[in-house]
């Protein structure tokens, strides 16, 4: 699916020997829109649609061009598509991709193409930017074990649970969420009792939920999407009671508005992420408004989603590159590559910057879900922790030395807790 922005633009391919590149900027949007998070998908693509808008669709002086790439969160599909973005559309950026551990195939791929630009959409693994990171990769989103930043120490002190088992999703963003909220916990003394895994995109959960242990005080669950919602019904339907704690991406807006009652479980449920609803800041209000301005309510969600946020949020971090360089990608784009690295963008979250990985530094909120008034269900801020960095205010050396997510990883002892 290709958009030329302009009439200007479109009478230019008109004419033989036009020099299109001088005046357009090609942008490939890589997201997945098959799979558990095709609804995430789906909001990525309406803001970044948002964020172009609202720069009349120019950037550095430039007219942009966008062409969508749909991917179905795997990696071997995610560069596929990218390969096509750079090879067949001739894109100069890409912007993507959603899931984990395409995020990790795109830093390798990103790798191959030095005189291009890959700005992550939302995807999430710590290891994208973390191991072995790439120079033409940049991330303005934190990562997924940023985002469990807060929430163990939540459940704790504030809820009073200490006993926790967990059933997350069997692929690098599960491991790097469940990370950040381990972390967290252990430092905090609770206990590990049972971890669980599932595949993305599995639709099965009746083994996993009969081997979830009774004397526990929550279960944590680190799925979304479509996934989340199967396990809920399933969970439900097995006559589960326990109390929840929800991963970065379970109770996402993309869950709470979706069809059916299975959502109501969560209703109580502490979950952490860089998005709540009710989050009080101006940018974010005037943010929410002109989403919610800009398609019919029959065409997006009640509030953007964390997927949508990050692909808004980064395709800013474009635009403000691109306006600092004026549009200048001569010179295999390093004047735009060193515009990124130092850039301090402005966006609904606040200010964000990056570090020496091109890491994001950022907010983390813990919220519950709550009932709203028209039965509609949001998350409402109970917790905020700001400058939450890569490494969750260990020294690189310590967290180095926790070991890379996985899962076994973090071992829990070792922090403190049991």
């Amino acid at each position: 699916m290709k958009r030329v922005i302009g009439a200007a633009t479109a009478l230019a391919l008109m004419l033989p020997g036009a020099a299109i590149a001088q005046d357009t900027i090609k942008v490939g949007i890589l997201v997945a829109t098959e799979g558990a998070f095709a609804a995430g998908g789906a909001d990525g693509i309406r803001n970044v649609e948002l964020a172009l808008k609202q720069v009349g669709n120019m950037a550095g002086g430039k007219k942009i061009e966008t062409v969508i790439a749909n991917t179905d969160t795997t990696p071997a599909t995610a560069t596929r598509m990218a390969r096509k973005l750079i090879e067949q559309d001739k894109v100069d950026i890409i912007i993507g991709p959603l899931s984990g551990s395409e995020g990790i195939a795109m830093r390798d791929y990103s790798k191959t193409i030095p005189d291009k630009t890959v700005i992550n959409g939302i995807s999430g693994a710590l290891e994208t930017t973390w191991v072995d990171p790439s120079p033409n990769f940049f991330r303005f989103n934190l990562d997924g074990s940023q985002w469990g930043t807060g929430l163990g120490k939540y459940v704790v002190e504030k809820k009073g649970w200490k006993r926790v088992a967990a059933v997350s999703a069997d692929y690098s963003f599960g491991y790097t969420n469940f990370l950040g909220f381990a972390v967290d916990f252990c430092k905090a003394g609770g206990e590990l009792v049972e971890r669980l895994w599932v595949p993305l995109g599995s639709g099965d959960y009746a083994g996993v939920i009969a081997k979830l242990p009774d004397n526990v005080d929550a279960i944590y669950l680190g799925v979304g999407g479509t996934d989340a919602i199967n396990f809920l019904n399933q969970y439900q339907q097995a006559g589960g009671k326990a109390k929840l704690i929800g991963g970065s991406i379970m109770a996402d807006s993309t869950v709470l508005n979706s069809k059916g009652k299975a959502k109501d479980a969560l209703i109580g449920t502490p979950t952490s992420g860089w998005v709540a609803n009710d989050n009080p800041a101006p940018e974010w209000k005037a943010y929410v408004k002109a989403y919610e301005d800009a398609f019919p309510a029959d065409k997006r969600l009640p509030s953007p989603s964390l997927f949508g946020v990050g692909y808004h949020v980064n395709t800013l971090a474009m635009i403000a590159a691109l306006n600092e360089v004026k549009g200048d990608l001569s010179d295999g784009q390093k004047k735009f590559h060193a515009a990124l690295s130092k850039l301090k963008v402005k966006t609904p979250l606040g200010e964000v910057s990056l570090n020496e990985n091109r890491q994001a530094t950022g907010s983390v909120f813990v919220t519950e879900v709550s009932a709203n008034a028209d039965g509609t269900l949001s998350n409402k801020m109970v917790a905020r922790t700001d400058n939450v960095n890569q490494t969750l205010g260990m020294t690189a050396d310590a967290f180095r030395k926790m070991g890379l997510p996985s899962r076994t990883t973090p071992d829990c002892k070792a922090l403190g807790g049991k």
